[in-house]
């Protein structure tokens, strides 16, 4: 045979440590090292042949090969061969034999120079068949390493990451995927896999790397809850509704359909809450939270949307009567007390309804304007329904002008207060006054009291409002007495809110010491009606009593 030059001097050859061979495409091996004929225990004679040791046709004609290949006098014995076209007609190989205990770190590195924790195994398989895997692995799964070898992936995944592993990831390996795998035990976790594939004599042989990311997919879980769901009554929150009832829309766009929106309140629910504590109160939310999911369907979709706050979604509504249906059951099953501890509550509710596409085309105006309707039949008429019309936009828009109003009176001083004498009919002589508030408009003139205290309450003002009404009867009191008149007592209307407060007393003897009012000439009124409005018992058996 002709003498060959070699590409690499014997000596250097010798001084590696990986195992080379030089091959000639005739498959003569023209050099090696020690550390390649031992692997390939190539016995030492003249002009030995690579076929006799490897399947080197996968290899000839490419510039360059990486494969997996079994070695021929050693069966069973697999041997990673990187294959480089020196010359025209030689080729160097680079052998090493492929053990998952000893080439971990460098496999790992191939595959996409991935370098992952110690909590990661690593898996050889080839079609679904497991070849190997190493300790970490066996111990992820609850196996040991010789119960793994006798079962096949698809005993460890389950089937839709099997099929995702076959159909998917085989035909695209070049990332990371997550599978949900299955422990010995029956449990499931999940796993993160990337594989790499290796040809074997014509065959596919996969090595891959797991990890355990049971961890990572539970935060995320619990994140994504987070922001879709309310974990009090464990219903859906406003986000997820939003986003639902956008979807809605769209359908009910397509098929040109109407869908209804409810809005629900819990009345009372802030005097229940303040009588028997947030403990109580959450109790209550939840039990309500279970007693809306009854009226879950196809159709339905219920979420919490704060507080004591809850919105349904009734998709396929045929028409305004088949909406108000709805609110009725709802009315109705509340009328069955809600068991709590040792209490039974009757939570009334108050519901608006609203439209699409009539009273809004978009999630935040059907949400809006259910609200308004349900704003409304609560001030009048609770345990009740309202369905939406243009109307009640028009109150609010009044209504939000007055508070406006309402603050810039306080502001600029615009309210006044009128003395009503109050007398001793005995013999005709004043006994004391009735401080009555009266609001002059700049504009409008005097507005009448029935027209503004109602918002006043709902807003809070009322609070502000009275304690000025408070401030002003003493300090006019004592004027009056400080100019000589005969001391009388002044009567000064209480507000329910403003006898509800914790401090109330605290600032009435604050009020006075201010003023240098005697107590003894200011009288507290409040009506029963007011104080029954609130929840306040008082014990009084007159439509209107007097505190002093």
């Amino acid at each position: 045979m002709a003498k060959f030059a070699k590409p690499i001097h014997h000596q250097v050859l010798s001084h590696l440590k990986e195992a080379i061979l030089l091959v000639h495409e005739n498959g003569e091996i023209l050099d090696g090292n020690e550390a390649a004929n031992s692997l390939l225990n190539i016995e030492k004679r003249p002009h030995p042949h690579i076929l006799e040791y490897l399947d080197f046709a996968l290899l000839e004609g490419k510039d360059e090969s990486h494969l997996l290949m079994e070695q021929k006098n050693n069966s069973g014995k697999l041997i990673e061969v990187k294959s480089i076209r020196v010359e025209k007609t030689i080729y160097c190989l680079i052998l090493s034999h492929l053990s998952l205990q000893d080439k971990t770190e460098e496999v790992k590195k191939y595959i996409n120079n991935l370098i992952y924790a110690s909590a990661e195994g690593m898996l050889m398989y080839d079609d679904e068949k497991i070849i190997d895997c190493d300790e970490t692995f066996a111990n992820m799964f609850g196996y040991t390493p010789e119960e793994i070898k006798k079962l096949h992936i698809s005993q460890l995944l389950d089937s839709k990451s099997t099929y995702k592993l076959t159909q998917i990831i085989h035909h695209n390996p070049e990332k990371p995927y997550e599978l949900t795998a299955t422990r010995k035990d029956g449990s499931p976790f999940y796993i993160e896999m990337m594989g790499h594939p290796y040809n074997n004599q014509g065959n596919i042989i996969r090595v891959a790397i797991v990890k355990d990311i049971s961890d990572r997919i539970e935060n995320e879980k619990r994140i994504e809850y987070m922001a879709y769901y309310d974990e009090l009554t464990d219903l859906p929150n406003r986000n997820f509704f939003n986003k639902v009832l956008n979807e809605a829309i769209e359908q009910a766009k397509r098929e040109n359909e109407l869908i209804a929106v409810y809005f629900i309140d819990l009345n009372y629910f802030k005097e229940i809450n303040d009588t028997l504590g947030y403990a109580f109160g959450d109790k209550l939310l939840k039990a309500c939270g279970e007693r809306f999911k009854a009226f879950l369907q196809t159709d339905t979709f219920i979420a919490r949307m704060s507080g004591d706050e809850f919105l349904i979604l009734q998709r396929h509504v045929k028409d305004k009567h088949a909406a108000t249906k709805l609110a009725e059951s709802l009315i109705m099953e509340f009328e069955n007390p809600v068991k709590i501890d040792d209490y039974e509550i009757f939570a009334s509710i108050s519901i608006g309804i609203s439209i699409f596409p009539e009273n809004g085309t978009t999630p935040n105006d059907l949400i809006k304007h259910a609200d308004s309707a349900m704003y409304v039949i609560k001030e009048r008429h609770r345990n009740n329904y309202k369905l939406f019309d243009a109307s009640i936009s028009e109150d609010f828009k009044t209504m939000l002008t007055m508070e406006n109003e309402l603050r810039k009176a306080l502001k600029e001083e615009q309210f006044e207060l009128h003395y009503q004498p109050q007398k001793n009919l005995s013999n005709d002589k004043i006994v004391g006054f009735e401080a009555l508030l009266r609001w002059k408009h700049p504009e409008r003139g005097y507005i009448p009291p029935d027209e503004f205290i109602t918002l006043a309450e709902s807003t809070g003002l009322i609070i502000e409002i009275g304690d000025w009404v408070l401030e002003e009867a003493c300090r006019q009191n004592r004027a009056w007495q400080d100019e000589g008149y005969e001391p009388v007592i002044v009567s000064v209307n209480l507000s329910a809110k403003q006898f509800n407060q914790k401090m109330l007393f605290d600032k009435i003897e604050e009020t006075l010491e201010r003023t240098g009012l005697n107590p003894n000439y200011l009288e507290l009124e409040i009506t029963e009606s007011m104080a029954m409005s609130y929840n306040v018992s008082v014990g009084l058996d007159t439509k209107n009593e007097k505190i002093r």
